[in-house]
């Protein structure tokens, strides 16, 4: 990772190595996994189609839906109201939102700060059918705006619950090792919030 720039717009170019068994190598992409989830194409991003399959969203959580060393594909929820601290994935990704909206904070480090301090760097807010590619040096915090659940799709370029990461704290913005335990925290606290009628 470039600690100078986190670029919202780039996407790793991951054309040189297959990412899913049977895809040819030239599809192999976020471009490409982009374009296939785009709702004018025959397997597209359908709303309808993946509530079906996957259910309303009643409930914050990350969902596995594929995993393998090239590849992963979670159904990723946000309770209303929630809010996940910056984070990055170490791997380009394409996320597509198939109910509610979701608004991302792009970060980038201060070099002269040291301890691995941010400062934001742009946003983005995807909301329903919405498909946007990530960088594999993308640091991002997320947050549901709204008064419902949001839903998305999300697909990465290699293994994500395998691959190092980092987080920063929302507070302080300083940098930490991240495992995933915390961001299960904010999930299963977003959960007992909305049960008790607090969001």
């Amino acid at each position: 990772m470039n600690p100078e720039k986190s670029n919202p717009k780039g996407t790793s170019d991951v054309r040189s190595r297959s990412i899913y068994r049977g895809l040819p190598r030239s599809a192999c992409s976020g471009p490409f996994i982009k374009d296939y989830l785009r709702d004018g194409n025959p397997g597209g991003i359908r709303p309808d189609g993946l509530l079906k399959s996957l259910g309303e969203p009643d409930r914050a959580g990350i969902k596995e839906i594929y995993r393998s060393p090239d590849l992963s594909i979670l159904s990723v929820v946000w309770a209303p109201r929630m809010m996940i601290m910056p984070h990055n994935h170490h791997m380009w990704a394409v996320i597509g939102v198939y109910c509610g909206r979701e608004d991302n904070i792009f970060w980038r480090r201060i070099a002269e700060a040291g301890e691995g301090q941010l400062e934001a760097a742009g946003a983005c807010s995807l909301a329903m059918k919405d498909v946007q590619p990530f960088g594999d040096d993308i640091i991002h915090s997320v947050t549901n705006p709204t008064s419902k659940f949001t839903a998305a799709l999300h697909v990465y370029g290699g293994d994500f619950f395998a691959a190092p990461r980092s987080e920063w704290d929302a507070d302080t913005l300083s940098e930490h090792p991240s495992d995933g335990t915390r961001a299960r925290q904010i999930f299963e606290e977003a959960n007992r919030r909305y049960a008790a009628g607090l969001n």
